[in-house]
């Protein structure tokens, strides 16, 4: 049995409620933060952390606190990007719905590191129950004196608040979030300069996800070294939420050392395949990943272990396939998806997406051309060259497709339909 850290106050049927939270250490980071801490000894502490944003970027949060000046001009904004909307990916709900205050809390500290005064958990318009929750423990929290101005008589002043998404995906992106946030159309904007020199309303603006910040107030209080030995591999940092859903027995959001081995995480937490089914893919971190195969059944689940194999961790949700499934058909479904939520900022998204949609839809009714392979290759290798991240997260699945499942794909060609529907159907 692995520590529960994120999840140690996780309960079936309710949240934890602030006297809970407190009772197994929350807010005393915090207050350790405040009263024995700079905020440049916080940025440290986490930099020291090798937190690797939880998002999907990996990107350190540490390295990210040190592009905020020191004398960058106030106020500062810190926001929360709770707007999970990619397929597979339900953790942060998850995590939000389990212990509200640890998120609250990790946000403040976040606010002291790089002493910004007001917070903002941007949250995705499905989520009005966590929304709810969040503002009412926001409430709590600062009827307790861990908000407002003040805080614990240390002189910091950190204001938080809900804000919820007008309810697109590529609202999630870094710079279409900001946009979003100040009522503007939600288009990428290409950096420089970066949103920590200016972000909101030209302010220098922190955004991280909902489970890198909940990792914050642990490092504070256990110490960097004492995070880092959580992972399985060396290259690893903290436990991490994984996502599991698909074919197996128990799906679900599981708490596990970063590092675990995938096979351990589909046969022991997620209970095996269903039966009568047996392991063909997965996508390793959401829609916006490539597939593994039996190959790569027993890797060490952290962001380099997938690097090295040309794959990414992503969110870490897991989206498992069994023998019985058509993988032309899984990634169409996925492709109709990225189709529907590009923001049509730029010609590869908007006209290419569409176009690989209409191809995959072809080949796998029964109109396919051996000519639509290459075609598909091509046009994979022009998302890369649109505007922000969304289109080449939307090309990996079809590259993981056409690298991992050709065989499949010409199959459709050949048989002038899907070979599946007839195995599904007995």
């Amino acid at each position: 049995m692995y520590p529960q850290i994120l999840f140690q106050n996780r309960r079936p049927d309710r949240i934890a409620t602030l006297e809970e939270y407190q009772q197994s250490g929350g807010y005393e980071a915090l207050e350790h933060a405040l009263k024995n801490k700079s905020s440049k000894g916080v940025q440290q502490a986490i930099l020291d952390a090798v937190l690797l944003g939880r998002g999907g970027a990996a990107f350190p949060m540490g390295k990210k606190l040190l592009t905020i000046a020191e004398d960058a001009p106030f106020p500062r904004y810190l926001v929360c990007n709770a707007d999970e909307m990619e397929p597979g990916t339900f953790k942060d709900r998850v995590l939000i719905h389990a212990d509200p205050h640890q998120l609250i809390e990790g946000m403040i500290i976040a606010g002291y590191s790089v002493l910004a005064e007001k917070g903002i958990i941007f949250i995705r318009p499905e989520y009005e129950s966590a929304t709810r929750i969040l503002e009412r423990e926001i409430e709590i929290a600062k009827k307790a004196g861990y908000l407002g101005k003040n805080i614990l008589d240390s002189g910091f002043g950190f204001e938080l608040i809900v804000h919820r998404s007008g309810g697109r995906y590529i609202c999630g992106e870094v710079t279409a979030q900001l946009n979003a946030l100040m009522g503007k159309r939600p288009n990428p904007q290409q950096p420089p300069p970066y949103p920590t020199e200016k972000g909101l309303w030209e302010k220098p603006t922190l955004q991280q996800n909902v489970e890198t910040l909940c990792c914050v107030p642990h490092i504070i209080r256990h110490g960097s070294a004492w995070f880092k030995a959580l992972a399985l591999t060396e290259t690893g940092a903290g436990t991490k939420i994984f996502g599991i859903s698909g074919k197996v027995n128990r799906p679900g959001c599981y708490e596990l050392p970063m590092g675990v081995r995938l096979s351990e995480i589909i046969e022991e937490h997620a209970g095996g395949m269903r039966p009568g089914s047996e392991f063909k893919a997965c996508l390793p971190g959401g829609a916006s990943t490539s597939y593994l195969t039996r190959e790569h059944y027993h890797i060490e689940m952290d962001f380099e272990s997938l690097r090295n194999v040309g794959n990414r961790l992503g969110t870490a949700a897991i989206m498992v396939f069994d023998h019985n499934t058509c993988m032309v058909g899984a990634t169409l479904n996925l492709i109709e998806f990225f189709a529907r939520e590009s923001c049509g900022w730029c010609t590869p998204c908007r006209e290419g997406i569409p176009y690989i949609r209409d191809i995959l839809w072809r080949i796998e009714n029964g109109e396919g051309e051996a000519e639509f392979i290459p075609m598909l290759k091509n046009l994979c290798k022009e998302l890369w060259k649109a505007y922000c991240a969304f289109a080449p997260g939307a090309a990996a699945p079809v590259e993981g497709l056409l690298n991992s499942f050709e065989d499949e794909v010409r199959e459709h060609i050949v048989q002038k339909k899907c070979p599946f529907k007839e195995r599904q159907t007995r």
